[in-house]
C-alpha cells in the first residue's frame, strides 16, 4: 500500500508498506527497522518475536510512545519483555506492522514523540 501524507521538513514518514518491505521517505527497507521522526535504525535485532535485547534499542531512542509492529499478525511480547518500556514510563501499543505504519504517520503529524519498531514480514 502506498501512503500519501504531507511531509514535514526533516521528519521521517512511512510512505509505503507491503509484503516484505516498508518505505520511509520513499526509500524501501526489507529488514526489520526502527523509525522515529529523526532517525532510522536499519537491521533492528528483532527476529520473529520481540525480546528484551531488541527493545533496548527502542529505549535508547527515548520516545514517549512506542509502536511495535509484529509482522502480518499481532504477537504480544511477554510482560517481562515489556518491563523496560514500563519502567521508562513509555506508552506502547502492539499491533500488526501495517497498522503500526499508519499509526506512526498520524502521531508524527500530531508532533508526538514516537518510535515505530517494525518487523518486516
Amino acid at each position: 500500500m502506498k501512503l500519501h501524507l504531507e511531509q514535514s521538513a526533516h521528519q521521517n514518514l512511512i510512505t509505503g508498506y507491503g509484503a516484505g518491505y516498508v518505505a520511509v521517505n520513499g526509500q524501501r527497507y526489507e529488514r526489520n527497522l526502527i523509525v522515529t521522526p529523526n532517525e532510522i535504525i536499519n537491521d533492528w535485532l528483532a527476529q520473529t518475536d520481540v525480546d528484551e535485547v531488541a527493545l533496548n534499542l527502542v529505549l535508547n531512542c527515548a520516545p514517549q510512545i512506542v509502536l511495535i509492529g509484529t509482522g502480518k499478525s499481532i504477537r504480544f511480547p511477554s510482560a517481562e519483555v515489556l518491563r523496560g518500556l514500563i519502567a521508562a514510563r513509555m506508552g506502547y501499543e502492539i499491533m500488526d506492522t501495517s497498522a503500526a505504519c499508519r499509526t506512526y504517520n498520524v502521531l508524527v503529524s500530531e508532533g508526538r514523540s514516537v518510535a515505530a519498531a517494525l518487523i518486516i514480514a
